[in-house]
């Protein structure tokens, strides 16, 4: 009766530890996405009125949370029944990846024109306020709903060849990183300026070093986004580049003495803007 116990706890520590090891790696081959994920959240939450940042943001935080819960049974069952189609999807989703990444590099060297928009200086009201947050909330889940598409699937396809129950425990840790761990993030940058106005604010003295470290706060908060942005432009043509590297088997034979990780951005790259030719030239004919 006794051994049989041990070799229970025997096997949930080995189960454990396996779990342990299965997340690390899955966090390594997720890690570009969650930056991505980081850059687009903490753009989409900042903006706002003070006192409404962090009530959008638990409300994004809200909808993130949903659609795992609505992806996860999803990725399971196929993962269950048509393993095959984890990889299908993974790849589709390298190609949007892929996509959006050349296209943030296209807009930053060849500008898209803005419509002229006439600026009006009449107050919004409380009710206009409130709608707009709404359309920005639903249009941050929407986006998070997709990039969760690929967190979920690129972490399934890291455990693949474990067992259902490893793949659903590992699986979902990330999935609970990906919301708690980005959105607190998220939390912390679309407050810095709000901190560094506490922190001059503090006393009335001028040029004091309170004063100093709340400047820098408030100043750096437009250059963390920018940075982010541009960090996760870079990891998305990496992830993406991995995604048909190590799934496209012609890839990855192809350059055997390029390093990997130029060679995943590489491909995410000309891949990515292959797809962006092909989505501009459909776009023109219709």
């Amino acid at each position: 009766m006794a051994s049989g116990f041990f070799a229970i706890l025997d096997d949930i520590a080995t189960l454990l530890d396996d779990v342990a090891t299965m997340s690390k790696v899955a966090t390594k081959k997720t890690a570009g996405i969650l930056g991505d994920d980081l850059a687009v959240n903490a753009e989409k939450a900042s903006g706002f009125v003070s006192q409404r940042e962090l009530p959008v943001l638990w409300a994004i935080t809200k909808g993130s949370l949903l659609n795992k819960l609505i992806i996860l049974p999803i990725a399971f069952l196929l993962s269950a029944f048509l393993p095959w189609a984890v990889t299908v999807i993974l790849v589709l989703g390298g190609l949007y990846l892929a996509f959006e990444g050349a296209e943030k590099i296209y807009e930053f060297f060849v500008p898209h024109e803005h419509e002229h928009i006439t600026s009006d200086t009449k107050p919004m009201t409380k009710a206009e306020i409130l709608e707009m947050e709404k359309v920005k909330v639903k249009s941050a889940i929407v986006t998070d709903f997709i990039l969760s598409i690929e967190i979920v699937i690129i972490a399934l396809g890291t455990v693949l060849e474990q067992p259902l129950v490893n793949q659903i425990i590992v699986v979902s840790i990330i999935a609970l990183l990906a919301t708690v761990g980005v959105y607190g993030i998220v939390a912390l940058i679309v407050r810095m300026d709000e901190f560094g106005l506490r922190l001059i604010n503090l006393n009335d003295e001028d040029d004091s070093i309170s004063d100093k470290i709340g400047k820098f706060f408030v100043s750096a908060l437009p250059k963390v986004i920018k940075a982010l942005s541009v960090i996760g432009t870079i990891a998305l043509l990496l992830v993406s580049g991995g995604i048909f590297v190590h799934n496209i088997h012609f890839l990855h034979d192809l350059f055997p003495q390029v390093p990997s990780i130029l060679l995943e951005f590489l491909a995410g790259l000309i891949v990515g803007f292959l797809v962006l030719l092909v989505y501009k030239g459909i776009k023109k004919l219709f």
